[in-house]
């Protein structure tokens, strides 16, 4: 009986250390789970400036798809509605505002290829309209050349492949491309439109661009209701 007592508490003395190393991991995997998240989401955002100097992300075969964005849609629209989620490299968007005299491209995505046709959103910010914060960027010596020129209070207009979303500028900003302040996840809604800031001697570091708050929605259907 004594024999069986010693085996049994060796048993127990092995396997303890066991269950309480898996009961750990098992807790750890559970803590990391959501910031990993929220740093992957960073993370997506963050090379969308490695991705405007690699030359290694052009000619991945990558398929540009355009679409006929509607400027002046004269039916009926709605404040809420339903949303056309975009493929990667699809403009979905046209983007307009009172400091700018061109209409600029808005892909879906981004890669060296598409930051030549027009500025980028990345996958890893909410689609335009949509709840939290919607990064695009672009190239400050081609479709944001003249974003400096916002000011508080100018008007930018998205219109996308199944609403027109207007916005009214509240902040300039100014950023380390290491900072993911302004480029993070958000609970409020609001668009960030940043680039470059210029540099003669060679890439910056620095970044420049403006918060915008919403101010009009009008979506071309219905929520629930079928998409044409």
């Amino acid at each position: 009986m004594e024999k069986k007592t010693k085996k049994g508490s060796v048993l127990v003395h092995v396997i303890t250390p066991f269950i309480l190393l898996s009961l750990c991991v098992g807790i750890l995997l559970i803590a990391i789970i959501k910031p990993y998240d929220k740093l992957k989401v960073y993370i997506n955002l963050a090379f969308m400036d490695d991705f405007k100097t690699n030359p290694e992300s052009a000619g991945s075969g990558l398929v540009l798809r355009d679409n006929d964005i509607v400027e002046d849609y004269s039916g009926d629209t709605f404040d809420e509605g339903e949303f056309v989620r975009p493929k990667f490299g699809e403009m979905y968007a046209v983007l307009k505002c009172s400091a700018f005299d061109i209409s600029v491209p808005v892909y879906w995505g981004s890669s060296s290829e598409l930051f030549e046709h027009g500025a980028c959103q990345s996958s890893g910010s909410v689609i335009i309209g949509d709840t939290g914060n919607t990064v695009i960027s672009a190239h400050e010596d081609t479709y944001f050349s003249e974003l400096y020129k916002l000011k508080k209070g100018d008007t930018v207009t998205l219109n996308t492949t199944y609403g027109e979303f207007k916005y009214k500028v509240t902040e300039n900003i100014s950023f380390n491309k290491k900072d993911g302040k302004y480029v993070s996840p958000s609970e409020e809604s609001k668009l960030t439109l940043y680039t470059c800031k210029r540099n003669v001697l060679g890439s910056a570091d620095e970044r420049i661009g403006v918060i915008c708050e919403p101010t009009e929605k009008k979506f071309y259907n219905k929520a629930g209701e079928e998409i044409k």
